[in-house]
């Protein structure tokens, strides 16, 4: 099997059953997915922050930089595969506070919050997630049967 792997602030969409997405090092970031067993097309996206307000010319650069751009982006783009919103799974991990000094900013968390905000906005529910903690995390979504894997600390399982 082939891994795509998808970098910090960046995504992918894809058709093949020989690819498998794939992300590492989530620990405030986000990792969103997408997967449609119908068509058996799969998204993925790992986001860093939760507010493109923060830099809007890099927002514009790197829209996957940011959950509230990042995540409709990666959305429209399954969308545009032919998936339809009422087919697909949809999945989440990461968003902790993996910082130290008690997460002093919160990011972890405020990456969720946003990204719960655009799943209720878009009448999307999330069918698995494992976020929070203090870990990092890493993603790995098999486009040929949507079996989406979180791996921590040497451990995989089932998401």
């Amino acid at each position: 099997m082939k891994s795509v792997i998808i970098d910090i602030a960046d995504a992918a969409v894809s058709s093949q059953p020989d690819e498998a997405l794939v992300t590492y090092s989530l620990g405030s970031c986000l990792g969103v997915t997408f997967y449609d067993p119908v068509l058996r097309i799969g998204a993925m996206a790992h986001c860093m922050l939760p507010l493109s307000s923060l830099d809007a010319h890099k927002a514009t650069e790197k829209p996957f930089m940011f959950v509230d751009v990042g995540v409709p982006k990666l959305l429209e783009e399954i969308l545009r595969h032919g998936c339809r919103k009422r087919d697909l799974i949809t999945r989440v991990a990461g968003g902790a506070a993996a910082l130290g000094n008690a997460n002093l900013f919160r990011i972890g968390e405020r990456n969720f919050a946003v990204f719960r905000k655009i799943m209720w906005k878009n009448s999307l529910l999330v069918q698995g997630e494992d976020v929070g903690g203090d870990i990092t995390r890493t993603l790995k979504l098999d486009i040929a049967t949507g079996r989406l894997t979180v791996r921590t600390a040497g451990v995989e399982r089932d998401l």
